[in-house]
């Protein structure tokens, strides 16, 4: 697996343990629709399901973390978000949500944007 993929993985198991610590259900990891993924799909309370966008970088030499959710991934994210929520028959609010690791051998910092962005 290359380094980048590898530190992805780290990345989003780290924001997973930030979200069950915070209280967070876990509904789904690495939903897949088309070209789409969502990386965590959980839930705090009954009435809002959380979409989360998880980028982790090991220097914020070219930019923070969450600056790399581009408008082409938030149309794919929306689309995804979509289908889950059809296909599972919800009737629920939906929160898209960042979460932005910085993580090497000197720091582990994780910063967590809620309603990161919205859909339209």
């Amino acid at each position: 697996m290359a380094k980048h993929n590898e530190l992805g993985k780290i990345g989003e198991e780290i924001a997973t343990q930030f979200l069950i610590e915070n209280g967070y259900k876990i509904l789904c990891r690495n939903f897949y629709f088309n070209k789409a993924e969502i990386d965590i799909i959980a839930q705090k309370d009954n009435n809002t399901v959380v979409i989360v966008e998880v980028k982790t970088r090991n220097s914020n030499f070219f930019g923070d973390p969450q600056s790399f959710v581009t408008p082409s991934k938030i149309k794919l994210l929306v689309k995804a978000a979509n289908e889950y929520i059809i296909s599972n028959e919800l009737d629920v609010e939906v929160r898209f949500d960042i979460i932005a690791i910085l993580k090497n051998q000197k720091e582990e910092k994780i910063e967590h944007f809620k309603n990161a962005f919205y859909h339209f």
